[in-house]
């Protein structure tokens, strides 16, 4: 819901004929403008605000904008970690600059939204120096106060404890496949054990007793969305199959979806997809959530 600053426009945006001194002393709101305001105040509350964190990232920022394009639905805003990223989305107000791991400075995007969808994850980088011409594999590593364990998991608890505390209704949490294998070649990557941290931090919005939708999505594909039956499932089952990859605004669909059907609250699942002219493109998502019951 809105807070109130937000559902009433101040007087100052209504124009009138008249002085300020007969305004104070004899001012009476016309139909016309208690109209404005019912208008405002139905548009305002009928719409469902929510706050994308990781909204710099490539799937972030597809999320941020199909909310944008639903402005009828949603009230859109992102969260970022720099300046130079929020202007890489366009700059708007809605955007916030704001670091997961220091929770105060993510209060005021968090403040008046319905629901949060969370896409922030630890980066890691290779070390530089490594030929492809010369085999071997490269290698990893997280910036210093940006690993896995700051990020992944005392990030996401920082953003779940303060959607709580503002009575924030649904959290959609997008994470990986692979989380049920400690040896899970993730893990590897700069020592960072990413996939266990994101388990657990899974695991702590599961307890936490908000709605929640975690999304442990396939390998992310920058390829077009909407045009791939996708399949869900439970426990890393569909990476034992042929299908195990996903196009990140398909994923960013779902997140979406996941905010319009009961269906999809209190559930953790899979996500990937046929490949492309495989299978009918997935356009009932009531009916997908409805084929997991999973809650973990």
């Amino acid at each position: 819901m809105a807070s109130l600053t937000r559902v009433l426009p101040t007087f100052s945006q209504f124009p009138h004929q008249c002085s300020t001194s007969t305004c104070t002393k004899n001012y009476t709101i016309s139909s016309t403008t208690r109209r404005r305001f019912s208008v405002f105040s139905m548009s305002e509350s009928n719409r469902t605000t929510v706050l994308v964190t990781g909204a710099g990232g490539r799937t972030g920022q597809i999320v941020y904008k199909k909310l944008k394009e639903r402005s009828s639905e949603y009230i859109a805003r992102g969260l970022v970690r720099t300046e130079e990223s929020k202007e890489k989305i366009g700059g708007e107000d809605d955007v916030f600059v704001g670091d997961i791991r220091n929770t105060e400075t993510i209060l005021p995007a968090i403040q008046g939204i319905d629901a949060l969808v969370i896409l922030t994850s630890a980066v890691p980088k290779m070390k530089p120096g490594f030929d492809p011409t010369k085999g071997g594999r490269p290698e990893f590593f997280f910036e210093e106060g940006a690993n896995p364990e700051q990020v992944d998991w005392e990030g996401q608890k920082n953003q779940i404890d303060a959607a709580k505390a503002a009575g924030v209704k649904q959290i959609v949490l997008v994470g990986s496949m692979g989380g049920t294998n400690i040896n899970h070649p993730l893990n590897s990557l700069g020592n960072g054990n990413i996939l266990v941290w994101k388990r657990k931090a899974e695991q702590y919005l599961a307890d936490s007793g908000l709605p929640y939708t975690i999304i442990r999505a396939g390998g992310l594909q920058d390829k077009e969305g909407g045009v791939r039956e996708l399949l869900i499932g439970k426990d890393d089952e569909l990476l034992e199959t042929e299908t195990k990859t996903i196009a990140r605004p398909d994923v960013a669909e779902v997140c979406i979806q996941a905010l319009q059907f009961e269906e999809a609250k209190c559930k953790a699942f899979d996500l990937a997809s046929k490949p492309e002219g495989s299978g009918t493109p997935t356009k009932d998502f009531k009916a997908l959530f409805s084929q997991v019951n999973t809650r973990f």
